[in-house]
């Protein structure tokens, strides 16, 4: 039987050293590229449809980076982004559709409706079901400060 002294050491020896900074310091990074090459599709958007409204503009954007994380979930490159990444992968919409697309894809050999269908969202389905929640919540409180 270990005393809680050898128990510590035991502990101390075998736990992975921490590496947060390296990691805070990599999500940055990365999240940081990923939101300047959003920022890049955004600006070619506004060059190629002259005229084009703001609005119109971030909605393609969106579509577009959507686009990308999907192909690179599929090619198995998000993933090696994600391990070194980490939340500077996971924030951004390319990390929501990595989030669709990688379930979907691990399970389509139980076919398109029991594998595809019914496991696409069960790492997004939390998320947007949350964020449902929250904003129908900030709505009512909206909708009852704007009575007064």
């Amino acid at each position: 039987m270990l005393n809680k002294k050898e128990y510590e050491d035991l502990v101390k020896e075998t736990v992975p050293k921490s590496r947060e900074i390296k990691t805070l310091i990599w999500a940055f990074i990365v999240g940081g590229i990923i939101c300047v090459i959003g920022q890049v599709v955004s600006d070619i958007i506004k060059l190629i449809f002259n005229g084009i409204d703001e609005l119109s503009v971030a909605n393609v954007t969106s579509a577009v980076m959507i686009f990308f994380g999907v192909v690179l979930t599929g090619f198995g490159v998000y993933d090696k982004i994600g391990a070194h990444a980490g939340g500077g992968s996971i924030v951004p919409i390319t990390g929501f559709a990595n989030s669709v697309v990688s379930p979907a894809m691990e399970y389509n050999r139980d076919g398109v409706v029991f594998g595809i269908m019914s496991k696409m969202f069960v790492i997004a389905g939390p998320i947007i079901v949350s964020g449902v929640v929250a904003s129908i919540g900030v709505g009512i409180v909206y909708w009852v400060v704007s009575l007064f």
